[in-house]
């Protein structure tokens, strides 16, 4: 599974991508955050507030129940506003 992390997430994280293997009990965006979260000081601080950050799994936006699996990509970042 393919992580990437963009804006202030990447920042905190301290990587822009990374690859991983979550346990089977990881089955959705919730479960991967919750996951991620425990991997370092950077990822507990990226996903404090998981609901400040938006998903996309395979480039689609995604809600937290969204399934994800291996071989998938999955996005976060922060909201986007237009201007």
């Amino acid at each position: 599974m393919r992580v990437l992390y963009f804006a202030w997430v990447r920042q905190k994280v301290g990587l822009g991508q990374e690859e991983v293997s979550p346990p089977p009990a990881v089955r959705d965006v919730a479960g991967l955050v919750a996951w991620l979260s425990e991997r370092s000081p950077g990822h507990a601080a990226a996903f404090a507030n998981a609901r400040t950050i938006r998903a996309a799994v395979n480039q689609d936006f995604a809600t937290p129940d969204h399934p994800v699996a291996a071989g998938d990509e999955i996005a976060f970042f922060p909201p986007v506003t237009g201007g």
